[in-house]
This record gives C-alpha cells, sequence and structure tokens, in this order.
C-alpha cells in the first residue's frame, strides 16, 4: 500500500508543470460551465479525472518500458490501471454531465408541445437525480464491505470502488442542480407524476397481485418508455436493471453497482481512454491539419477530389485514434467549412462525412472492435486484421461514386499555412509513424491493445512538443480534460450496459434468444439469420449509442452464429457495420446528429445524399456478410 502511494506520488511529481497547466485548463473549462453554483465542484471533478487519466497513463506505459527493457514486470500495474480508469470514467462522466453533454434520444421529446415537453424533461431530471443517489450510495457502501479485502497483486479492494463514488457524488450533485434550476412548479409536478405511478403500482400490487406485470416486462417498459422519453442512455440502462431489482426484490441494492464497476473493470477497456485521448492530441497538435493538408494537395484537384479527401482523412484518422467522434470532430472541423467556402454543398459534405465514419468502423483500432471483442470473447487482434478489407471495399465504393458523381471544384485555398511542400510532407512523415507504430506494435505482438494505446498518446505528446512545438502544457492539459469526460460519457454507458446485461443474464434472455436464433436459422436459413441480425443492429444503433448496442446483442449474437457454423470474426465485422450504419441513418442517428452538429449543417440537407452513400455502404455490408473471405483472409493469414 505505502509503495503504490509512492509511486503514485513520483508518476504526478514527474511534471509539476503539467499538473499547473491542468489546473488552469479545468478552471477554464469550468469558466464556460452552465451552473456557477457547482463550478468549483466542476474543477475538482475535471481535475480529478484528468489527473487519474495522466498517472494511468504513466503506469501503463512505465511498466511496458520495465517489462521489456529490465525484464521486470510490475505485479500492481494492472490492478492500479484499472482502479485508476474506473475513477477517472466516472469523474469524466460528471464532468459531461454537468455541461449537458450526456446523449441521449430527444428527437421524439422535442416534437411534444412545450408545456408538455417541460413536464417530460422534470420528471427526466427528478428520475437522473434518484437514480445518480443510489448509485453513489451503493457504490460507497460497496466500498465500505469490501474494506479489508485486497486484489489478486495484494491492492486493498476499496480503493476501486471509492473514487467510482466519488464520482457518483458529483453527478449527483450535478443532476441535483440540473434539477433546482427548473421553476418549482415543475419539480412539484414532476414529484407527483412519480408518486402518482408509484402509488397506483403499490395499488395494484396489493389488490391484484397476481395480475402484476413479471419483472422482465416492467423492466422492458422502464427501458423503452425512458429511451424515447429522452433520458441519457446511461441512465436508461441503469434504471432498467433498478426496475427489475426493485421488483424482485430478493437482490441487494448493492449489486448494481457491483456489476457497474465490473463492467469496466478490464485492462482491455483502458484501450478506450487512451485512443480518445489520441484522437484530442492530434488535433491539438497539428498532426490532422497535416495529413488533411497533404491529402488536399494530392488528389484535391482532381475530379470528386474533395469528397476523395474526405475519404481517405476518414481512413487515416480512424486508424489512428479509434474514437469515432474524435475523427468526426478531426476531419469535419477542417473539411467542412473548407468546403463552404468552396462553394460545395455543405449538406453532402456532412453526409459524406457521415458515410465514410461507417466505412471507418472496421479499421483498428477502432473503438467499438475493442468493446465487441471484450463483451463477446473474440480476439480483438482477429477483428482488427478482419476488418481490413471490409473497410478497403467500402471506401474503394465511397470513392469510386466521389469520381463518378463528383467535379472537378477543389478547395478553395489552403487548408492549413506551413512552409511549402516539404513542411507538410514532413509533418505527414512524423504523423504516419503513429500509424505505422500502432500496426506494426499489433502485427508483431510486441504489446496488448491497450499498452499500444498508451504508447500512441505519448507519440502524440512527445510530436506535439518536440516536433511540431504546438503543444503547450496547458493545451495538453486540455486535451486530458476533454479525453476523460469524452472517454467517461463511453465508459459510463459501457459500465451501465453491464447491469442490465447481468439482469438478462438471470432471466436467462441471452439463452431464450439464442434458441430463438438458432431455430430461425434451422427453419429458414443462415441467410435469414444474418439479415435478422442485421435489422436489429441497424435499428438498435440508431436509437442506442454504439457501445451499448454492441454491448447488449454482441453476446447474444456472436455465441449463436458460432454454432450454426459462421465465422465469429467475420460476423463481429457485419455487427460492427450494421451498427455503425444505424448510428449514422436519420433521423434519430446519434452520430449524424453529432456530425450535424460540428458542420453547422441542418439535419434536413444531409438526408438525401446520406440514403444514397448509406444504401451504397449496405450493399457493401451484404457482400460482407455473404462472402465470408472478405473478412476471414486476413485473420487466417496472420494466424488467428
Amino acid at each position: 500500500m505505502n509503495d503504490l502511494a509512492t509511486d503514485r506520488a513520483a508518476a504526478v511529481a514527474i511534471s509539476p508543470r503539467l499538473a499547473t497547466g491542468l489546473l488552469a485548463a479545468v478552471a477554464e473549462a469550468a469558466a464556460f460551465a452552465p451552473f456557477p453554483i457547482t463550478r468549483p465542484l466542476l474543477v475538482i471533478s475535471d481535475a480529478a479525472a484528468a489527473l487519474m487519466l495522466a498517472v494511468d497513463l504513466l503506469v501503463v506505459s512505465g511498466c511496458v518500458v520495465a517489462r521489456v527493457l529490465f525484464n521486470a514486470p510490475v505485479e500492481w500495474a494492472d490492478d492500479v490501471a484499472r482502479g485508476l480508469m474506473v475513477g477517472s470514467s466516472f469523474f469524466g462522466a460528471a464532468s459531461a454531465m454537468a455541461r449537458h453533454e450526456s446523449l441521449g434520444i430527444a428527437y421524439f421529446v422535442r416534437r411534444l408541445p412545450p408545456s408538455l415537453r417541460e413536464a417530460v424533461d422534470a420528471v427526466g431530471a427528478l428520475l437522473v437525480l434518484a437514480m445518480s443517489l443510489y448509485v453513489a450510495y451503493y457504490t460507497l457502501e460497496l466500498g465500505w464491505e469490501t474494506t479489508g479485502q485486497t486484489t489478486g497483486s495484494g491492492l486493498p479492494l476499496e480503493w476501486t470502488f471509492y473514487p467510482m463514488g466519488g464520482g457518483m457524488v458529483c453527478m449527483s450533485a450535478f443532476a441535483a442542480e440540473t434539477m433546482l434550476r427548473r421553476p418549482l412548479r415543475r419539480i412539484v409536478e414532476a414529484a407527483a407524476v412519480l408518486a402518482i405511478v408509484g402509488g397506483a403500482f403499490a395499488a395494484w400490487a396489493a389488490v391484484s397481485p397476481d395480475t402484476l406485470p413479471s419483472s422482465g416486462a416492467l423492466m422492458l417498459a422502464a427501458l423503452v418508455v425512458t429511451l424515447f422519453g429522452g433520458l441519457p442512455i446511461g441512465f436508461v440502462l441503469v434504471l432498467a436493471a433498478l426496475v427489475y431489482v426493485m421488483m424482485e426484490g430478493s437482490m441487494p441494492g448493492v449489486i448494481v453497482a457491483q456489476q457497474m464497476a465490473r463492467g469496466i473493470d478490464s485492462f482491455v477497456m483502458l484501450a478506450i481512454p487512451f485512443f480518445i485521448l489520441v484522437g484530442y492530441l492530434m488535433e491539438a497538435n497539428g498532426m490532422s491539419i497535416r495529413l488533411i493538408e497533404m491529402l488536399r494537395r494530392s488528389v484535391g484537384g482532381m475530379r470528386g477530389g474533395f469528397n476523395m479527401v474526405m475519404v481517405l482523412s476518414m481512413l487515416l484518422f480512424s486508424g489512428i485514434s479509434g474514437s469515432k467522434m474524435a475523427d468526426v470532430a478531426a476531419v469535419g472541423s477542417v473539411l467542412i467549412p473548407a468546403a463552404k467556402r468552396s462553394r460545395q454543398n455543405p449538406g453532402n459534405a456532412v453526409a459524406l462525412l457521415s458515410a465514410s465514419a461507417v466505412m471507418a468502423e472496421t479499421i483498428p483500432p477502432c473503438i467499438n472492435l475493442i468493446i465487441l471483442g471484450f463483451v463477446a470473447n473474440l480476439s480483438i487482434g482477429g477483428l482488427f486484421m478482419a476488418g481490413f478489407l471490409p473497410a478497403a471495399l467500402m471506401a474503394s465504393c465511397l470513392i469510386i461514386a466521389s469520381i463518378v458523381f463528383g467535379t472537378k471544384a477543389g478547395l478553395v485555398g489552403e487548408v492549413a499555412t506551413f512552409s511549402g511542400k516539404r513542411g507538410v510532407a514532413a509533418g505527414a512523415m512524423v504523423s504516419f509513424g503513429l500509424i505505422a507504430m500502432i500496426f506494426i506494435g499489433f502485427k508483431f505482438g510486441y504489446a496488448t491493445a491497450t499498452e499500444i494505446s498508451a504508447f500512441a498518446a505519448l507519440y502524440a505528446i512527445l510530436a506535439g512538443v518536440a516536433v511540431f512545438h504546438e503543444l503547450p502544457l496547458r493545451v495538453l492539459a486540455r486535451c486530458m480534460v476533454q479525453a476523460a469526460s469524452r472517454s467517461g460519457l463511453v465508459l459510463f454507458i459501457c459500465s451501465s450496459a453491464q447491469s442490465l446485461a447481468f439482469m438478462l443474464t438471470i432471466q436467462q434472455i441471452p439463452h431464450a434468444m439464442g434458441l430463438f436464433m438458432i431455430h430461425l436459422s434451422q427453419t429458414a436459413g443462415v441467410g435469414t439469420f444474418l439479415l435478422v441480425s442485421i435489422a436489429i443492429l441497424i435499428v438498435m444503433g440508431s436509437v442506442l449509442e454504439g457501445a451499448a448496442a454492441l454491448i447488449l446483442f454482441g453476446p447474444l449474437l456472436v455465441p449463436v452464429a458460432a454454432q450454426i457454423g459462421i465465422d465469429p470474426l467475420q460476423f463481429g465485422i457485419v455487427l460492427v457495420v450494421s451498427m455503425g450504419i444505424g448510428l449514422f441513418a436519420p433521423p434519430i442517428g446519434l452520430g449524424l446528429l453529432g456530425a450535424c452538429l460540428i458542420g453547422n449543417v441542418a439535419l434536413e440537407e444531409t438526408v438525401k445524399p446520406l440514403f444514397c452513400y448509406l444504401g451504397l455502404l449496405l450493399v457493401c455490408l451484404l457482400v460482407i456478410a455473404f462472402v465470408p473471405a472478405i473478412a476471414t483472409t486476413l485473420p487466417r493469414a496472420f494466424g488467428y
């Protein structure tokens, strides 16, 4: 325990200037917080999330160096890294909530009359507050109950739960202020609605308990109602799990918090915040702009050149950052304004950006591939290899479409100002070094996905500081804050989905669904099974955040596919691409909404061209599904 404290202190002391920059960055971020009352708490939450992420980066990379160069593996490294990730994720999710960045489906709520919309929002805010307090209480209780227990390496087990509980306490405070910002009349109405619903159910249970719906049916009803009622997706999943626990009455309340911690307490999942950090670092240190400028000078003047630059940029960035929204932000923030300056249709540009993001779903190190490999027990390296040829197929189709239907109008002016072609080429070569490091690491097995992601982040920092001189400590600290917040959003959904998945497993729903799908394949054929699976993931990918859809359906469908003779790696790629199409499908695809926000383009302007691009990608998906060699050739060649 003392050694761990010493190591943590040493890690933080490595760069006191970074700590100073971190405080300045979080203070700057908090200055734009919507609620000044909790601004000091937001500073604490940002600082805790970013500092734990920074220390985690040092722990993982330092332990790899110790193992490889000095043959001295650090036994406690895995436990410390996972514990820091859990704490950083929940503090980051709390900060995201304070800034109203939580993902939810507001499409239907926005179309309600104003008074009804305000009432629904108030009920949702009260539910979020209640669930935040519930999880915070039981997480801290879990920490108390595990006091004295140790991990496999001998570290105190409660060190995982107390930081998680601290993040939930911050989340509860932000939820409370969000609730209290509403008019008192709306708060009273929301409490009355929930009281009436609870009272009616209690009376029903007392008068006619035999006619009550099953716990599973109530769980499903809560999931559907709150999902389309605009509740943040993470809390939708938590509420569904809580409804089942309360209706059953035989499980302790602490089980939800325990499963939420278990959902992300994995060394593999640590690759997610690191690759998201790489995406933000690339945008901050000039890598993004240099790569895009190199592509613009190479093909920008050709017929359909702008569209080719868009597709090729997404190909490159998806192979580096792993984070889909980081890719969309990095490419869209540069090319969409350039399209407007060139008097091209910005709606078509956002549509192609979205389609390119779908295409790039299978390019390693995509986070969704990592998540699917983790939840479905598939080889992550195998999934990475399986994704190359499908991505090449989809990219080729998009590029051909760009050439055939594009114009010769290039980009007006320079995307960026550099000192001639040599400056662009040199900067691009440094950026390609990051791509080479990632792929060589996977190809020769030098490190795990998490370790490679850590060194990718260090490489991006070194390039920004020593090569491009465009990454001052204040900007680096801001990247840490942004990455911790964004990864907190993703990992909070993952942890919430695990709590729901546990309840589904208790009800043997995965087993029942597996039997149904096996029966479907036996009666209607394997092709029907593939088509139904594709339809499920497209629909659920459009209404759920991508990771949540894969977490829920990956473990259900992948084992069934294996039983009926479909290669699991090929089927995994089919699921990821299907989810990607749904994620960017109008009108409610969350990825599409994010792309429209980044490009500052109305959703209606993108619908017509996007349907054309998605139709093309759907044809590619069907080819991938029914021609297994496209996804299985490379994994077999490399021994997966």
